[in-house]
């Protein structure tokens, strides 16, 4: 069993971790959402203290980030809307999902979201193709990403940033700056619907967010100088395992 003092350096030690990870363009949830359930928080509590604390990888890496959203001020703030509406709906879902259904749901989730690290290169490749009238892709997925989002976070910020480079930006770190502003702006959002409406394991989010927060302000460094393809890899690898081991706690419970 372990102590509190414990448990928070562990929870500190994974945000750090996740933070970096999910401020570079990988997949933050992958690392954060088991260690919280390892160390003894049921499934729907685990990602309410993962979304909350979540917020801090934004917070970090957004100042982190000035260089890559030099000019993007009025397209962040009408995207800004549609992501904050989103993650207010996906949370809604969230608090009337019960703990069983959830763990049932959430390795399929998180196998989803290593998918969408797997085929990132060839969506964003299509950008290359040529122009088309794509002016609808960006709206209705970026709601779509903000819904998910809310629900469960893992994956949603590779889903963003697939995205953004095939609708925006193809440019790796530009795109990935701005996903980490819209995350940070419906992660805030979900953030305050789950401590309005539902319970937040404080004592679990607040180090786990301490963690966030420094590894948010490495992450945007990390994505300028790691080479993307073997950090794609090494995560998804990760998440094809956590969903098969996820899926076995399921039917066992």
């Amino acid at each position: 069993m372990l102590s509190q003092v414990q448990e928070s350096g562990i929870l500190v030690a994974a945000g750090i971790l996740a933070g970096t990870a999910g401020a570079a363009g990988a997949i933050a949830s992958l690392i954060s959402y088991p260690v919280l359930l390892a160390v003894g928080i049921p499934a729907v509590p685990a990602n309410i203290a993962n979304s909350v604390a979540a917020v801090a990888i934004g917070l970090g890496s957004t100042p982190a980030s000035r260089e890559e959203l030099q000019g993007s001020g009025r397209h962040l703030l009408r995207w800004s809307v549609l992501a904050a509406i989103g993650a207010a709906v996906g949370a809604a879902l969230l608090l009337i999902t019960s703990n069983g259904t959830f763990e049932w749901i959430v390795p399929f989730l998180v196998a989803g979201g290593s998918v969408m690290l797997l085929v990132q290169p060839r969506i964003s490749a299509r950008r290359a193709l040529g122009p088309s009238d794509q002016r609808w892709v960006l709206p209705v997925g970026l709601f779509g990403v903000a819904v998910y989002g809310g629900y469960f976070g893992a994956g949603s910020g590779i889903m963003m940033l697939t995205l953004l480079m095939f609708t925006v930006d193809g440019h790796l770190p530009r795109a990935n700056a701005l996903k980490n502003a819209l995350l940070t702006v419906s992660g805030l959002v979900s953030a305050i619907s789950f401590t309005v409406f539902g319970s937040v394991e404080w004592a679990a989010a607040i180090p786990l967010g301490i963690g966030f927060l420094a590894g948010g302000a490495i992450g945007p460094s990390v994505a300028r100088r790691v080479p993307a393809h073997k950090l794609r890899i090494w995560i998804a690898v990760a998440g094809f395992t956590l969903a098969a081991w996820l899926l076995i706690v399921a039917v066992r419970s």
